[in-house]
């Protein structure tokens, strides 16, 4: 539990956050780029738009041209967490480059050893269980997995925090942050218990429609609801009767009677929010994410080395050993990485500021590994 590794171990700065920004300086920024890409417009897709796939297949390319001109990519490694986000975006990407390709989406759980494969996605209950998958790509598939593969690694809950071991460490940071700008934003009228019920309830997916399963709109609603605009139960009337469909539409009801937000604190982080989201910036709750970045550093690698094992999957975000073995075991190979996040870049690099002060994008920052080395199971040899 001593040993170190970070992000930037696995894949280098060819990591992707939300933005569809590479870190990796050597390739254009999206908003240089997205004609080349054969889209539409410089709107950035989500994860599991088709359009999100379409610019990861041409990043993955010109990423290829730089270290190996003349290989044409021909197979697709995808390692994820979820079946549904992590699976579709797998296809997604398989269908937009006509690539061959496998995936494997691990979470951890308490139960017997159990695996499953249907249509190139390889689920399993053991992120130990990456080894079985290597072995079945080169039996079973015949794949070459060299210099023609692209591994795509997922950063939050596969590379880091692993699900079903580590992943809280994650989603508490988020949550702290989330908690500790709207009480700032609030002031003496925030209420702990109004937020965390608000939070609880429409942190679920059958609220997908109205926040887009984005967060910067799931906490600015928290943040209505604690400055006592509209009680909780009388918002959930409103998405029943179908008065509110899009976060959108709140957004519109405050500013109809934004002088009645209590302080100035909360009038101007409206303000920004609302203008922001106005333009089209998927994430406009700048001051949150920005603390969302302070909290995550909070959990990477600060535990002494002597911290006891269970104290470090609860308070630290790990490096996940089975992901790094097996990442080491398809970079020695030759195959591509690309590490893809949905953090928003706000919540992933530090400000100007800060990064004067000497921090670091999230990717870069060495935290502990954690989980059970599967290095010597890997297959040897070509």
């Amino acid at each position: 539990m001593t040993a170190k590794a970070s992000v930037y171990d696995l894949a280098g700065d060819l990591v992707i956050y939300r933005n569809l920004d590479a870190a990796e300086p050597r390739l254009p920024r999206f908003v240089d780029a997205w004609d080349q890409m054969g889209l539409p417009g410089p709107a950035r897709p989500r994860k599991l738009d088709p359009a999100y796939s379409q610019a990861l297949a041409w990043i993955l390319r010109r990423a290829r041209a730089l270290d190996a001109p003349g290989t044409e990519l021909a197979e697709l490694v995808y390692l994820g967490d979820t079946a549904l986000n992590d699976g579709n975006a797998f296809r997604n990407v398989r269908a937009a480059s006509g690539w061959r390709g496998w995936a494997f989406i691990g979470a951890e759980r308490d139960e017997e050893l159990a695996v499953s494969e249907k249509d190139g996605v390889f689920v399993a209950n053991r992120w130990s269980a990456l080894s079985e998958f290597v072995s079945w790509l080169r039996s079973s598939q015949a794949a070459a997995l060299d210099a023609r593969t692209a591994v795509i690694v997922d950063v939050d809950k596969t590379a880091l925090g692993a699900r079903g071991r580590n992943d809280n460490a994650i989603d508490r940071a988020r949550v702290v942050a989330l908690e500790a700008t709207v009480a700032g934003a609030l002031g003496a009228i925030f209420d702990p218990g109004t937020f965390r019920r608000a939070y609880a309830e429409l942190n679920a997916p059958r609220y997908h429609t109205f926040t887009m399963d984005n967060q910067d709109n799931l906490a600015y609603v928290c943040m209505m609801v604690g400055a006592n605009l509209w009680t909780l139960d009388d918002l959930l009337a409103d998405l029943a009767a179908g008065r509110l469909v899009r976060t959108q539409d709140l957004m519109e009801r405050v500013q109809a009677q934004r002088d009645r937000l209590p302080g100035p604190a909360l009038l101007a982080l409206h303000d920004d929010i609302y203008a922001r989201a106005s333009d089209g910036d998927p994430t406009p709750f700048k001051a949150f994410r920005q603390r969302e970045y302070l909290e995550t550093v909070k959990r990477l690698g600060q535990l002494p080395d002597s911290a006891p094992f269970g104290q470090r999957l609860v308070e630290e975000i790990c490096m996940t050993r089975e992901v790094l073995d097996v990442v080491r075991w398809f970079r020695a190979r030759g195959c591509l990485l690309l590490a893809v996040s949905d953090k928003p870049d706000e919540a992933a690099f530090p400000t100007a500021e800060l990064a004067r002060e000497g921090y670091l994008p999230l990717h870069c920052i060495p935290t502990h590994i954690a989980g059970q080395s599967i290095a010597a199971l890997l297959p040897e040899g070509s």
